[in-house]
């Protein structure tokens, strides 16, 4: 098997890092669709939209390490890639349980607004419905 070229990668929340450190090849949710960068791809700036963000620490071990992300951004330069985005978790913490209580709280709450009964920021709660659901697509349970 060839070696493969590494590179910089940065998962970064507003919390701080959720990933620092070197991989064969990472894949991220762009708006458009998922983009695959390898070292030495050309320079990127993109945005991203909520799913599962991939780092693969070694492509011939399956060493992967698996995130939902939120929305964010995304820019490649010089064998380093950063993803800034608003929230990650390791596909290996997500409670399910949990993601299905913040999912079905965060529906009932947009139906009082919907129907005038509360005056939360729709905005807020449309992206809280995408995170739990995407934590339960990355779970495997949505």
């Amino acid at each position: 098997m060839a070696e493969r070229r590494r590179f910089d990668v940065s998962l970064v929340t507003p919390e701080g890092p959720a990933f620092e450190g070197e991989a064969e090849m990472l894949i991220v949710p762009g708006a458009a669709g998922e983009i695959g960068v390898l070292a030495r791809h050309a320079p990127l700036v993109a945005t991203l939209k909520a799913g599962a963000t991939r780092v693969y620490e070694s492509v011939d071990d399956e060493r992967v390490q698996e995130f939902a992300t939120g929305a964010g951004f995304f820019s490649v330069e010089l064998d380093r890639a950063i993803a800034l985005v608003d929230d990650a978790v390791p596909a290996r913490e997500i409670d399910p349980e949990r993601a299905q209580r913040q999912l079905e709280e965060a529906q009932q709450e947009l139906e009082r607004v919907e129907a005038g009964e509360s005056d939360a920021d729709r905005w807020q709660l449309e992206q809280r419905i995408r995170h739990a659901e995407n934590q339960l697509r990355v779970a495997g349970g949505g």
